[in-house]
């Protein structure tokens, strides 16, 4: 399994957007938009990164500026972290996770956060429960996550 940073690798945009489109159903365009301007490399955030085997995509996230909540002081957000099912359990996850807080740090942005309903995954890899935010459009709460280098 090798992690991929799609900034380097412009042959993989296309699939990559569409397979995160069919993991999330976010509209496959806001995935093409998003990875050019990584590809574009004119700013630090978006950056969206693959987990490889064998030429097939097995696993994914992104940062973004925001992931549709109402806290935009909250920024960048980590977004669209899947592992394939098959894949799961091996610690790709917490690979990808470690490996997108690295690469931004990189970048000199030591603080991501992220919204999930999931509870106890992402304490396994240093984030932090840090407030409830509103989804975007909606009146839903979500739990908003930190992770500070």
């Amino acid at each position: 399994m090798e992690i991929i940073k799609i900034r380097e690798h412009n042959e993989i945009a296309g699939k990559a957007a569409l397979w995160f489109h069919s993991k999330w159903k976010v509209p496959i365009l806001e995935y093409k938009e998003s990875i050019q301007k990584c590809l574009n490399q004119e700013e630090s955030v978006p950056q969206w990164y693959v987990a490889v085997e064998n030429t097939e995509i097995i696993g994914g996230l992104g940062i973004i500026e925001n992931d549709f909540h109402n806290r935009k002081d909250l920024s960048p957000n980590l977004c669209a972290l899947y592992v394939e099912q098959e894949y799961r359990g091996k610690g790709i996850a917490g690979k990808l996770l470690d490996y997108a807080c690295k690469d931004m740090s990189s970048f000199g942005i030591d603080t991501l956060y992220l919204v999930t309903d999931h509870t106890s995954f992402y304490e396994k890899y240093g984030w932090s429960f840090l407030c409830m935010v509103q989804e975007e459009g909606g009146s839903n709460m979500i739990r908003m996550y930190v992770h500070r280098k």
